[in-house]
């Protein structure tokens, strides 16, 4: 089958391009495999500003400190006296198989609980700056995951599927409300060195448009940003990015798929004006000696201080309205074996466990306060978790396997309760006995939190309607306040 061509009038006959060939030739049938390939049927990415929330929003940002590699709710936020009544026990009940299967016996936590603030929170001695804003904290105490092995876990709980290619929650929450700052992404994980294991896919952006992906900014680093100094002076710059933008404004108006090139012209742009913003963000010499004593900035334990810079820059972002910031972890004493996983604890759990506390207990704490003190944390929902906890019997003598049944996580900020504890497990910690609570739950509530309903956030891909809860998640209403 043959078809007539016909050339724009404006410029005479000439051969025909390859996309008017595609829309032509075969009665268009190559211009429709293309906007196949260019995901035709995904709705049009809106404007990269914020947008109106589902219904009313009682946070605006998300902070994620999120510890990977599983750290242990019975020496942290979960204490069980029976522990250390029957140390060096046998487990008195039948348990499941674990990751390594060197099963031991009943191991009491080597750091004693105490109640703190008014609220009463037992908190251990891990934690001696965090348990001083106790009565700012939601712990939740009956979290369960799907999975025991450390990059199917972690992409569950940043994606709510347990592998790469899907939105992680940062990307969600973008796509859903767009970002308050045109100088900078609405999405930005702050880099100590180490990724979870799974890699940096489990922080991007899946299917969703590219401008929804996070940026990785490295606090402590001579270029915090890679690419952030421009390599051409500024007006040729501009003028480079002028003729981009006008060659993708061209395209655009021959195919019906824009969501890309949309994309691609806001992210050449933000990145374009990142170039300034960014440098003034990370410069925290501006910040007082007062605020930088109480994050730990100078620290003589170069992990404390490479995670205060963390934490201050997230606090830094959220004041600039940057939608959702995700703190790693960075390398501790007690973890020679690389920082994809610090709270990775087999063996060795009390200098494990006490230099990764050690890291991140006083910027936490100086956060949560430093936020308050700003009229920013009922704004802002924190984040305290890693991605399962630990057996309450040992794996050897002195480590401790993992633990998907139960474990305990933290929240705080705007629409919780606070110096609040949900769920239970059971005496010796290895199951949830009381409000069971998926992450697919979690995500629910955070969305919530941020004015929008998880079922009504979607996105179409493969002929699929897709949402970070998948088809679970219900809102945990028992810590909403």
């Amino acid at each position: 089958m043959s078809a007539r061509i016909r050339a724009p009038r404006a410029e005479g006959l000439r051969p025909p391009t390859r996309r008017e060939m595609l829309r032509s030739a075969s009665t268009g049938f190559g211009m429709l495999a293309a906007a196949a390939l260019l995901a035709e049927d995904a709705p049009s990415a809106e404007p990269s500003g914020p947008r109106r929330p589902h219904y009313g929003a009682k946070v605006k940002n998300v902070i994620f400190c999120y510890m990977s590699g599983g750290m242990s709710h019975v020496d942290t936020f979960d204490p069980k006296p029976r522990l250390a009544k029957e140390a060096g026990d046998p487990m008195p009940f039948e348990t499941e198989r674990t990751m390594f299967n060197q099963d031991g016996n009943i191991f009491p936590s080597p750091w004693a609980f105490r109640r703190r603030g008014r609220s009463g929170i037992p908190v251990s001695d891990l934690f001696p700056h965090v348990s001083g804003m106790a009565d700012e904290l939601c712990v939740i105490r009956s979290m369960t995951a799907k999975f025991m092995e450390h990059a199917q876990s972690n992409y569950y709980f940043h994606c709510g599927l347990p592998f790469a290619g899907f939105p992680s929650m940062g990307a969600w929450v973008t796509y859903g409300l767009g970002s308050e700052n045109r100088n900078l992404p609405g999405f930005v994980v702050t880099g100590g060195g180490g990724i979870p294991h799974g890699g940096i896919n489990m922080m991007g952006n899946g299917f969703l448009p590219s401008v929804n992906q996070a940026s990785l900014i490295h606090p402590g680093r001579d270029e915090p940003l890679r690419n952030v100094v421009p390599s051409e002076p500024g007006r040729r710059q501009r003028r480079q990015l002028d003729f981009v933008r006008r060659m993708d404004e061209g395209f655009l108006s021959s195919v019906r798929s824009h969501e890309p090139i949309e994309a691609a012209i806001r992210n050449y742009e933000t990145a374009y004006r990142m170039q300034s913003a960014v440098p003034e963000l990370v410069e925290l010499a501006g910040e007082t000696e007062a605020t930088r004593k109480l994050y730990g900035v100078d620290s003589p334990n170069p992990s404390t201080a490479a995670y205060a810079k963390q934490c201050l820059l997230a606090r830094r972002l959220v004041e600039r309205g940057v939608r959702f910031v995700e703190l790693t972890m960075v390398s501790t004493p007690g973890k020679s074996d690389g920082m994809g996983n610090p709270w990775d604890q087999h063996g060795g759990l009390e200098v494990g466990h006490g230099a990764n506390a050690l890291t991140v207990d006083q910027p936490v704490g100086a956060m949560l306060k430093d936020l308050k003190a700003r009229g920013l944390l009922e704004e802002t929902l924190v984040i305290f978790s890693g991605e399962f906890g630990r057996t309450p019997f040992a794996q050897g003598t002195i480590g401790r396997d993992h633990n998907p049944y139960g474990f305990s996580l933290w929240l705080a900020g705007g629409g919780l309760k606070k110096g609040f504890v949900y769920g239970q497990t059971d005496e010796y910690g290895y199951r949830v006995v009381e409000n069971s609570c998926t992450v697919h739950d979690l995500h629910a509530t955070v969305l919530h939190l941020l004015g929008l309903d998880h079922h009504s956030l979607s996105y179409r891909f493969g002929g699929r309607d897709y949402r970070l809860t998948d088809v679970h998640g219900n809102i945990i209403r028992g810590i909403l306040a």
